[in-house]
């Protein structure tokens, strides 16, 4: 049994893998300022699926007889004497780091949601790396982070994880290096996670903290067998233009009767992962940090990767839906290939939930419960990359004269 603080655990990937780490027997406790309930509010949006509070989502844990949960409510990138003395009390054994504005269409709609974006990622991811460093924990910290970091400029090179092997020369001989893979991120949110690579990489170096980055997938799926254990206990699940998921939005799309947006050709190709595997990569990480004085340890946690296009194909053979082909509001390549390693997750035990699994009817079985809850006004994503850019529907037609 460990002792694991979960920073963002009220979130769409925080709130199941508390669940998960506290079923498999860990001392769980949660930190969280509710700024993604607080972004619904302000965006004038909400879940699909209806989320108790925090004290009844913890009430229905407790009655299914796991080891319980606890909270306590703490902005860690505004109140760091908070998070300094909580630590400090809990002395825990793992942080895992979820707590950051995670939408990319979201950071990238003003200046204002830039900003805070990069002041709340940012001072936040820092003030967890200066607490442990100040108090002198051995706390192992298991970061969410994002494939986006890498960018999509596929050539047929499968993207390592993390670090890239290099040879430099002076003219006269060469010189091997091992150099994290260069960034390239898409939007203020993947940068800011770019930007956490570097912190990680100075106090790996310098304060010997133990630190495992996730680089995941775009994630699909809502329900864990942890989730589904209590109508109280389901998980988020987002829908509109800032923070839906692409393949979630299809699904919940297909079963109202609305088209399935593809942005632009529906060309870019992206890594996945079921949010089931989201957990189990999470715990899987929590078992097995580096060693102290380590470099950071990199995770690709993904299961494949796919094209928006073949996606809404999939969907739409299911479900008989058609697909609007809408203007894309980012500023991004057309057309990408992409392979991505995950050697170190399979090595491990991860054997992932692929989308050819079968998977879709239990997310098409959340949305239909929850269908008259759909607000289908939200669903267009209105944050554009560039100022004068204004996306529309260009056309509708029926998937297959898309692919």
């Amino acid at each position: 049994m460990k002792k694991i603080v979960v920073i963002g655990g009220d979130g769409f990937c925080g709130w199941p893998t508390s669940l998960h780490l506290a079923a498999k027997g860990h001392d769980v406790t949660i930190f969280d300022n509710f700024s993604r309930r607080a972004i619904d509010a302000e965006l004038g949006v909400s879940s699909l699926t209806p989320i108790a509070s925090m004290e009844d989502r913890l009430s229905a844990w407790k009655e299914t007889g796991h080891r319980p949960i606890t909270f306590q409510s703490i902005d860690i990138a505004k109140d760091y004497p908070a998070l300094r003395d909580s630590l400090k009390t809990l002395k825990p054994d793992t942080i895992v780091h979820f707590g950051e504005q995670r939408a990319a269409p979201y950071s990238m709609k003003d200046a204002t949601r830039k900003r805070y974006t990069v002041d709340n990622n940012v001072s936040g991811t820092h003030n967890i790396l200066t607490a442990v460093s100040e108090l002198r924990l051995d706390a192992h910290i298991v970061h969410l982070g994002t494939a986006g970091v890498y960018g999509y400029d596929g050539d047929g090179l499968e993207i390592p994880e993390g670090y890239l092997a290099i040879k430099v020369s002076n003219g006269e001989e060469e010189f091997a290096r091992e150099i994290l893979y260069p960034t390239n991120p898409g939007s203020v949110y993947h940068m800011t996670k770019s930007l956490d690579q570097i912190m990680f990489q100075f106090y790996a170096k310098n304060d010997a903290l133990r630190i495992t980055d996730l680089h995941q997938g775009i994630v699909w799926g809502t329900q864990t067998p942890e989730t589904r254990l209590h109508d109280d206990l389901i998980n988020r699940f987002d829908y509109d233009g800032d923070y839906g998921t692409v393949l979630n939005r299809f699904l919940l799309q297909a079963v109202v009767g609305h088209p399935l947006t593809v942005h632009g050709t529906g060309g870019q190709t992206r890594a996945f992962i079921n949010i089931a595997d989201t957990v189990r990569c999470v715990a899987l990480a929590v078992d097995n940090p580096p060693n102290r004085g380590d470099r950071v340890q990199i995770r690709n946690q993904m299961a494949e990767t796919q094209s928006v296009r073949n996606l809404a194909q999939m969907v739409a053979d299911m479900t008989g839906g058609q697909v609007a082909m809408v203007d894309n509001p980012r500023n991004e390549a057309a057309e990408n290939t992409l392979a991505m390693s995950n050697h170190s997750f399979v090595k491990l035990g991860l054997n992932p939930i692929k989308l050819s699994d079968g998977l879709f009817n239990e997310t098409i079985e959340i949305v239909r419960r929850f269908a008259d809850r759909c607000d289908l006004s939200v669903i267009p994503c209105s944050s554009t990359w560039t100022p004068e850019h204004k996306p529309g529907v260009v056309e509708t037609r029926s998937v297959t004269e898309t692919a």
